[in-house]
């Protein structure tokens, strides 16, 4: 879909492009003729594209990283547009520092929804794929980390204040009014800086009633 003068996929490999910590983009797909689109818009962003099961998303993802030869794993979602480069080098600098077995800035949410960044060893991704057996574990790919504690070492980044409650992921047509609104308000650039659209939202409150309304669906064990 189109997100100012670029694709939702294009913004998002744009805006990772810029954080400094990341030695390589992947963008990691399915085997569905239905995606043979982001293929071909991978080609136009000269990244690498990697392809595998639809619903088993943790084979995916060790496939694709074995195939990379990865010592480590940064997880960003292509529903993310507005993910914000220092935010995920923070994550990847608590992963380092503090030598853990998993890192992310959603373990104790404080970031707006959709700067989601995840970072893991691949070392503890194969122990996921080998051990995950619940289909939510599967499909959604870090549960099985940060519902197991007693096996990894978890590391929590946190922002300085709550602003969790700000929804800027990319679910739904209402979600995609606001991302466009915001796109809009930066000229259709995208190199804003999250705390600008936080800056933006305090100042045309009226704009966060665009998503107000949908509810953020759960991850939960079947």
């Amino acid at each position: 879909m189109a997100l100012g003068s670029a694709t939702v996929l294009a913004r998002v490999v744009c805006r990772l492009r810029r954080a400094s910590l990341i030695d390589e983009i992947v963008v990691a797909t399915t085997n569905s003729v239905l995606d043979n689109a982001i293929v071909e818009e991978c080609r136009s962003l000269v990244v690498e594209c990697l392809r595998g099961s639809e619903h088993d998303v943790l084979d995916r993802y060790y496939i694709s990283a074995k195939a990379c030869a990865a010592d480590a794993v940064v997880r960003i979602t292509s529903d993310c547009p507005i993910i914000d480069p220092e935010l995920v080098n923070e994550t990847i600098r608590a992963f380092q520092e503090q030598a853990g077995d998993y890192a992310s800035n959603t373990l104790d949410p404080t970031y707006p929804r959709g700067l989601d960044a995840e970072v893991f060893t691949v070392e503890a991704l194969g122990r996921a794929w080998r051990e995950a057996r619940q289909p939510h574990e599967r499909e959604h790919v870090t549960p099985y980390f940060y519902e197991h504690p007693e096996l990894f070492r978890l590391v929590s980044v946190k922002g300085d204040g709550d602003y969790s409650l700000c929804r800027w992921t990319l679910d739904t047509a209402e979600d995609l009014d606001l991302l466009r609104a915001i796109y809009e308000r930066f000229d259709n650039r995208d190199d804003f800086t999250w705390r600008e659209v936080l800056r933006l939202m305090q100042i045309e409150p009226q704009l966060t009633q665009l998503n107000a309304h949908i509810v953020q669906k759960e991850l939960r064990a079947n």
